[in-house]
Order: C-alpha cells, then structure tokens, then sequence
C-alpha cells in the first residue's frame, strides 16, 4: 500500500491538491497509479477539494483520527509549529501517511509544500 497523506489551509482547491501530489510523487520517481489511497486528519473532512481530488484519482480518502496521528507523531520527518498548534501532531501530511498506511508504514521522504498544500507518501511495511 502507498499513501499520499495530505495537509493543507482552509479553503484550497482541487488543483492545488492535485498539484502537491504530483510533485511528491515526483520527488520519488512515482506515478498517481502507484497511489493505493489519499488520507488526511478527520478534521479536514470538509475541505472539498481533498475529497474531490481523491474522486479525481479513483482513490479512496482515508479520514484519520487524532489518536492515530498522534500515535505516528515520532516517526515524522518535519515539525510544523502550525501544525502542532492546531491538530497536535509534527505534520497532518506525514502522520496521516503513516497512519493510513499500516503499523510498518515507512515516509519515502520528508513532506512536499505547493502553496497551501503539503503531500507526504508513506508505503507499507511490505513495500519497504
């Protein structure tokens, strides 16, 4: 399984997501169809743009918990104070990742930034 954990402010749109996947993705030498799923913080659910990236991608959006993100927290690669301040983890983008992705998960690198938007790309233990 490969993830594409997604951060971002209020209020972005669907390029701008799909844009900072692409650039993790290439940051990696992966393509979208590589992609097992999107995740990001269930307090994110109401940003559209996420959910509509995912339809645009054929790929399920994996809402994560807080608990789950903050269990993953010291495996993180990047501390965003932001981040911190609000969903109580380093980075949504990489704990959700890593979350999504399974107990083994591994980041393939520290996350990405386009704009608005953070992307990380975690992989399952049995990808590693």
């Amino acid at each position: 399984m490969i993830v594409a954990g997604i951060g971002c402010r209020k209020g972005v749109k669907t390029e701008e997501v799909l844009a900072a996947i692409e650039t993790a993705l290439d940051t990696h030498g992966l393509s979208a169809a590589a992609l097992s799923a999107l995740a990001t913080a269930h307090f994110k659910r109401a940003e559209d743009a996420i959910a509509a990236t995912g339809k645009a991608l054929n790929l399920p959006l994996l809402l994560v918990d807080g608990a789950a993100l903050r269990a993953v927290s010291l495996r993180a690669l990047t501390l965003s104070q932001p981040s911190l301040a609000i969903a109580g983890t380093p980075s949504v983008s990489e704990t959700a990742a890593l979350a999504a992705a399974g107990q083994q998960a591994r980041l393939l690198g520290p996350r990405v930034a386009v704009g608005p938007v953070t992307c990380a790309i975690a992989v399952a233990g049995d990808f590693a």
